[in-house]
């Protein structure tokens, strides 16, 4: 291996050293907060983060409206089928009630008949 050398223990402490110098460099090196430009990119953030905050407020106010319709919705199709239900109801009543009258002249009809057909041939 023509490329390959050992390392000692000494060069890597001191690439290592060399490493958190040059970041410590960089770390100094940086704009301090009183930067102008530092200010515009935190003011700039700012106003993104407050837009964010107010598209968001805006959301979950149409989600609450949207909400409120469909549970209106829902609460007026329990209110229609309800009432349907219970006209339904009604005519059933009714039908049995209509039936039942029916039947009862019918009763009372086929008596009649039988009555005076017994008067005609005389009792036995």
């Amino acid at each position: 291996m023509a490329g390959f050398q050992i390392d000692t223990h000494d060069k890597r402490r001191s690439a290592a050293a060399d490493a958190k110098r040059a970041m410590l460099e960089q770390f100094r090196a940086r704009a301090s907060q009183d930067d102008p430009e530092i200010q515009r990119r935190i003011e700039e953030r700012k106003a993104i983060a407050a837009a964010r905050a107010e598209r968001d407020a805006i959301k979950a106010a149409a989600k609450a409206a949207e909400q409120a319709r469909l549970k209106l919705e829902a609460e007026q199709k329990a209110r229609e089928a309800a009432q349907r239900e219970a006209e339904e109801a009604a005519l059933a009543r009714q039908a049995i009630r209509d039936r039942s009258a029916m039947l009862a002249d019918q009763k009372a009809k086929r008596d009649a008949r039988y009555a005076a057909r017994k008067a005609r041939t005389g009792r036995r």
